[in-house]
């Protein structure tokens, strides 16, 4: 199955960590941070899951819901939980998921035989109150993943929702911002009225 951004992301009832879930009713009416990992007791895997939950209230100050994915047991995922915490120095608290018959890692496209017929690769998911997939990134096995990029891409993906507005090349929070083509001069002069700067007849910049 082929997963695009823009998609409903697919739904499944599962165990995990906090217990069986139905994924869309997890969601709510929160964004979701969905994270999938080769398999539990793995080095790079110990790190992010760490630093997932070491970034738990940066998580939360963006209404974002993180939610890990292992191709092992709920058993294995608990004992791991206390090597990352002890070695992380955190508490991890959000759940993960366990999916040994890799039938979710299938669903989401998450088992690339390049790297591993058995193990699912690094991938991202960024995921919409409703239920719609915003992004997706995908990291070989053995390269972490950036953290402060998740949590820039969720800023410029709420922010746009927000303000209809893009973010250019290496955007961050406090930067000028795109008005969109699909924004017409009458329109923006509504929506922007502190004015903004023609570049390019296709290429207006503003602040916020």
């Amino acid at each position: 199955m082929s997963i695009h951004i823009g998609d409903l992301t697919p739904n499944f009832d599962v165990e995990t960590t906090s217990g069986k879930i139905n994924f869309h009713e997890w969601i709510g009416d929160s964004w979701a941070f969905f994270f999938s990992h080769p398999a539990d007791f793995t080095p790079v895997c110990t790190t992010e899951m760490g630093r997932t939950a070491q970034l738990a209230d940066e998580f939360a100050k963006r209404n974002v819901k993180p939610i890990g994915l292992s191709t092992d047991y709920v058993e294995e995922h608990m004992k791991w939980i206390d090597d990352v915490n002890d070695t992380q120095k955190t508490v991890l608290k959000f759940p993960i998921i366990a999916d040994p018959d890799m039938a979710i890692s299938r669903l989401y496209d998450m088992i690339h035989p390049g790297e591993s017929t058995t193990e699912a690769v690094r991938s991202v998911y960024i995921i919409d109150p409703d239920k719609k997939i915003r992004l997706m990134m995908t990291y070989p096995m053995n390269v972490g993943r950036n953290f402060d990029e998740i949590l820039r891409v969720i800023d410029a993906l709420q922010l746009a929702d927000a303000k209809k507005i893009a973010t250019p090349a290496d955007w961050t929070p406090g930067g000028k911002v795109i008005i969109p083509l699909s924004v017409s001069n009458e329109q923006a002069k509504e929506i922007f009225p502190n004015g903004w700067d023609t570049l390019r007849p296709y290429l207006r910049v503003t602040e916020l």
